[in-house]
């Protein structure tokens, strides 16, 4: 019980950590600061399916399905199980990964420009 309920939370953290993948840097634009720990998460998300590096969390996720008697996430991983195929058809895989990165850097972007307008704003008075 207690090795699913790991399971569970690991993969609910994996989802929020997607979610702020996504949208990390319009959070950016309400705390500013915030802005490194979105390009870190967006360096290793885009890493992971660049370079096929293994994400810590599927594997914690596997290990304590593995433990609770269930079957382990398949090899393609979480997104590939959890997201692809469930929230958008696996033919739209592409697409989605390009407006991911089209949010991001509309994101980050928005952000360069509102640091712009408020450091112009406050030179003005």
């Amino acid at each position: 019980m207690l090795y699913r309920l790991l399971a569970d939370l690991t993969a609910v953290v994996h989802f929020l950590f997607v979610a702020y993948v996504v949208v990390g840097g319009f959070i950016a634009w309400r705390w500013p600061r915030t802005i490194w720990l979105h390009i870190l998460a967006v360096a290793w998300g885009f890493s992971t399916i660049l370079f096929r590096f293994e994400c810590p969390l599927t594997d914690l996720e596997n290990w304590a399905r593995h433990r609770a008697g269930v079957a382990g996430l398949p090899s393609s991983g979480f997104i590939d199980h959890y997201i692809t195929g469930v929230l958008y058809p696996r033919s739209a895989l592409e697409l989605v990964r390009v407006l991911v990165a089209v949010a991001v850097i509309v994101s980050w972007a928005g952000l360069a420009w509102r640091s712009r307008r408020r450091a112009d704003t406050v030179g003005i008075e």
